[in-house]
């Protein structure tokens, strides 16, 4: 078994009205059901949406890698 690996990554956005964190935690629990060997996350974007001056949802940015099986 060989000690290096390949990685891949993606681009998603999360969104939640309650939190980024939560935005966060909803964009993975997504992404993992399609997308296997998730390992990392990095957040690149946080922004919102505006409801009557009010935060009506959190929308954050992910690039999410992933590890490539080998064939």
């Amino acid at each position: 078994m060989s000690d290096h690996h390949t990685y891949r990554k993606t681009e998603i956005v999360g969104s939640s009205p309650i939190s980024s964190d939560e935005a966060i935690r909803n964009a993975l629990a997504e992404c993992s059901k399609t997308i296997r060997n998730m390992e990392w996350f990095e957040v690149v974007e946080t922004r919102g949406h505006i409801v009557n001056g009010q935060v009506g949802h959190f929308q954050v940015t992910l690039k999410v890698g992933f590890r490539v099986e080998s064939s």
